[in-house]
């Protein structure tokens, strides 16, 4: 049940938050991408430059816990970004199952012309620093009701909604 509305406005697309947070992301997306373009990135690519500057070399799976992807879809990414000589893949030595990925110079170097990015989007939002940070604030408090709502949906074996 939708909270405040009348039950023939439920499924009105306009009213499920979490279209809105869809219509957002692929907005998002294509701003992305335009930015991206300079750098040769893509924004799946971006997001594991973004792991890799903020805390260095990382095991696979460590960047995929991050990230909230599996190595599956981590893969591709990691052997483009290889490719584009930005990131070396190797077998940790401690650990022969475990793959560590680093920056080569080339990705460190990327870093410098990706600084720009984030006060681009910020400008393109609209919205001040303080809103921006607000906005990260609840989408963060919806993440993490949502994933405790997905894990109590399905012991009860209730549907998921958008609402």
């Amino acid at each position: 049940m939708s909270v405040g509305l009348p039950e023939d406005e439920y499924l009105r697309l306009d009213n499920q938050v979490c279209f809105a947070l869809h219509a957002a992301s692929r907005a998002f997306n294509g701003l992305y991408r335009d930015l991206l373009k300079d750098l040769g990135l893509t924004y799946p690519q971006y997001l594991v430059m973004l792991v890799l500057w903020e805390h260095g070399e990382l095991p696979v799976k460590r960047i995929g816990e991050h990230l909230r992807l599996d190595s599956g879809t981590l893969s591709p990414l990691l052997k483009r970004l290889e490719a584009a000589d930005l990131v070396r893949r190797e077998r940790s030595a401690a650990d022969e199952r475990s793959v560590v990925v680093h920056l080569t110079a080339a990705g460190v170097t990327l870093r410098e012309q990706a600084l720009l990015i984030p006060g681009r989007i910020a400008a393109a939002t609209g919205l001040g620093a303080e809103d921006i940070g607000d906005l990260r604030r609840r989408v963060d408090r919806l993440t993490a009701a949502l994933d405790g709502a997905t894990g109590a949906a399905a012991l009860d074996g209730g549907p998921a909604t958008c609402a």
